[in-house]
């Protein structure tokens, strides 16, 4: 599922682009949650380009089975990599299989330029050739030479990051929530048991329901919210504080005051981190510094 510190980040994100560009509640909350299902789009896109090179292999051993002149590695070509067992879960996941089935343009073509790049250059590596001369491996071999070459080939590959934000822009912000949801469904992977069930990208209705009361506690408090930072800054004025920084802050602050049950120092954490994937270095520490005396303030457990 997607946690609720990503719900956090979409909420952040949303009210910051509210005070952008003002729209109507409603279509503001529609859009934060087309974001959310976005995100699980792009899941599954790349997931299905690590289907991809698998099929990709396969159509290139079935390529050197159909040559006139043969070598020894085209009759007798290695299969390491597409009997990779973690590679082969994926291909057979029925939620994936599904999806794709619907949203046929999360599928990648066999001659996609990007697709067979990264092909070239996963197999000319250092890591891939070692893999394909070792002998057996266990299923945990299988599965940390693919978490490797996720990272490697996807989740740090600057042109994979170009191509998806071309096709869609909201996946620029939101790739390193997708990254984190691939790894994931890589290392939760059981060598005897189906993978039957991805990644959710909402839990259920509470985190529909967290998201939504976040987003409008937000922005119904926040000139209160505003007040409440201004008498906490001590030889700084409101104005100088960063768009970004006030919205973290406002939306903190909204969930300290609304949510009493969630412990002050686990929130407080949560947009700390929050900071690191939107602002600056400095924010973390200016963030943890307001919220902390915002608690002793209101004696906030």
């Amino acid at each position: 599922m997607l946690g609720r510190r990503q719900i956090r980040e979409k909420v952040v994100e949303t009210v910051y682009s509210y005070y952008q560009n003002p729209i109507k509640f409603d279509v503001l909350e529609k859009n934060m949650f087309s974001g959310i299902e976005k995100i699980y789009h792009l899941y599954i896109y790349q997931l299905n380009f690590l289907v991809g090179l698998k099929e990709l292999a396969e159509n290139q051993i079935e390529i050197g089975k159909k040559k006139f002149i043969k070598t020894e590695a085209d009759i007798n070509p290695n299969q390491k990599f597409i009997n990779n067992q973690i590679l082969i879960k994926l291909e057979e996941n029925p939620e994936r299989l599904f999806f794709s089935g619907q949203h046929k343009e999360l599928k990648w073509d066999l001659h996609d330029d990007l697709l067979v790049k990264t092909f070239q250059r996963m197999t000319a590596g250092k890591r891939y050739q070692d893999f394909m001369k070792e002998g057996e491996t266990s299923f945990e071999d299988d599965q940390k030479f693919i978490g490797k070459l996720f990272l490697r080939y996807i989740a740090e590959n600057d042109d994979f990051h170009d191509y998806v934000e071309d096709k869609e822009l909201s996946w620029s912000n939101d790739i390193h929530i997708s990254n984190s949801m691939v790894q994931k469904t890589i290392g939760f992977m059981k060598e005897h048991e189906e993978s039957r069930t991805l990644i959710k990208m909402i839990k259920d209705e509470d985190d529909k329901a967290f998201a939504g009361k976040l987003l409008r506690d937000t922005l119904n408090n926040w000139e209160s919210n505003e007040q409440k930072l201004g008498e906490r800054l001590e030889n700084w004025d409101l104005e100088r504080v960063s768009l970004m920084d006030k919205v973290i802050l406002s939306t903190a602050i909204s969930e300290l005051d609304h949510f009493p049950f969630t412990p002050s120092r686990v929130i407080i954490n949560e947009y700390i981190e929050v900071a690191k994937v939107f602002a600056t270095d400095r924010s973390n520490i200016f963030i943890n510094g307001i919220l902390d005396k915002y608690c002793k303030d209101k004696n906030r457990i």
